[in-house]
Parts: structure tokens; sequence; C-alpha cells
């Protein structure tokens, strides 16, 4: 695994710190950060493992509202992606849909050189979000919403 550069490394603490705040107050849930294993039993891959950058799992996907000592089960509800420079957009796009295809119910891809966001959904919409919007937590997380001006700030 390549280590993360500052900027990456702050983005990523900033947006699990935000999920978490927002995770205990609200839908009830768990976030993690860094590289915990989701096992996504896909149709054609069924021991594909990905490993996103920040995930948020609803309580009640997890057995006791509990996160497991090992790899976790199935997509997360919500994946997000924090670009680097060195990423391979093929390989991107194919975690995007690895992720909605395992059931995840959003996919997160944020673009910290371009100060963006795309947002991806199940059904093969995206929302593409520029600096001045803010980034929502929809359904997945009613209230939650970050102005990408901060985030990026």
């Amino acid at each position: 695994m390549t280590p993360v550069g500052g900027v990456r490394g702050e983005l990523l603490l900033e947006i699990g710190r935000r999920l978490m705040e927002h995770a205990r107050k609200h839908p009830p849930g768990r976030v993690v950060v860094g590289d915990v294993g989701f096992i996504l039993r896909l149709p054609w891959d069924p021991e594909r493992v990905r490993t996103p950058d920040v995930a948020f799992i609803a309580a009640e996907r997890l057995p006791e509202g509990k996160l497991p000592s090992g790899f976790i089960e199935g997509a997360p509800d919500l994946a997000v992606e924090v670009l680097s420079p060195n990423d391979n957009p093929v390989d991107l796009q194919q975690k995007v849909q690895d992720y909605l295809e395992a059931g995840a119910r959003r996919v997160w891809v944020v673009a910290p050189e371009a100060r963006t966001v795309t947002m991806y959904r199940p059904d093969g919409n995206a929302r593409f979000l520029r600096e001045h919007e803010a980034l929502e937590g929809e359904e997945v997380l009613p209230g939650f919403a970050i102005p990408l001006a901060g985030l990026f700030g």
C-alpha cells in the first residue's frame, strides 16, 4: 500500500470525523477509515475484497450493531474514495461499480486537486458537485451535509 500525502490524509480524517459525528446522533451506524476490508460477495467474484478510504455501515447491517474484528461482509452503505495523483481511472471506476453492485447505497469519489466530489447511486445516476455546493447524505445519512468549500478549505 502506497502511503498517502499530507493533504489527502487530513481530508480522510475530516470526512471520517464529520461522518462519525453525524452517525452518533442520527441514523445509528459505524464509520471506519483506512484499510478496513469489505468482502463484497459479487456473483462473479465472491471473494472480492475492497478497502474504501472511508465507509459508513448502518447499524442494522451489523450483528448486534457491532463491527467484527475481521473483514466486514458485504458492501458499506456509503463508500468514500479520495483520489490521489497516481490513481488509475479505470481501476477507480471498477471499484465504484463493485461497491454499487455489491449493495452500497452511495459511493463518493472525492477529487482534492479539482475540489470536486462525484456522488454515485445504485440506479446508475451520478451527481457532480463543485466547491460552491454541499455534499449531502441523502437517504443514507439524512440531515448530513458538508459544504465543499469548508471541506477543501
